[in-house]
């Protein structure tokens, strides 16, 4: 075999490769669910008036330092014991102090099966846009 066919039976190997870990990554991604990220003002006019559950996603500490009314507080590292007992006939709205640990609560549950999931992001932001806490 000539140094040219070995050449281009690695090219070709090497697109192969690349073309399946393209294809798998695309699926893998495309199996999470994306979550719906809300401002207060989406959350107060849309989900406060109907039935839905709103998770505080901080910890315990910071949940009883003020909330947003009506809230039940699931730390994020307990989350993941207490999904099976979260409703999926509903929405669920996630928020804790900035935003970063309910988009993680969001695709978490996203990745469990949930479908009606929505990051309402930080409670600096809810507090700055003057919305009631408790």
């Amino acid at each position: 075999m000539s140094l040219s066919m070995i050449f281009i039976v690695v090219v070709i190997l090497v697109i192969a490769i690349v073309a399946w870990y393209v294809t798998v990554n695309q699926k893998n991604q495309s199996a999470i669910t994306p979550h719906q990220r809300l401002t207060p003002q989406q959350y107060q006019t849309t989900y406060a008036p109907r039935r839905h559950l709103l998770v505080d996603v901080r910890s315990p500490e910071e949940f009883a330092s003020g909330h947003i009314p009506g809230a039940v507080n699931i730390a994020l590292p307990t989350l993941p014991q207490q999904m099976a007992t979260l409703p999926k006939d509903r929405p669920i709205v996630l928020y804790c102090r900035s935003g970063a640990r309910s988009s993680s609560a969001a695709q978490m549950l996203s990745k469990g099966g949930f479908d009606n999931v929505h990051d309402l992001g930080g409670l600096i932001d809810w507090r700055a846009q003057g919305m009631p806490v408790s």
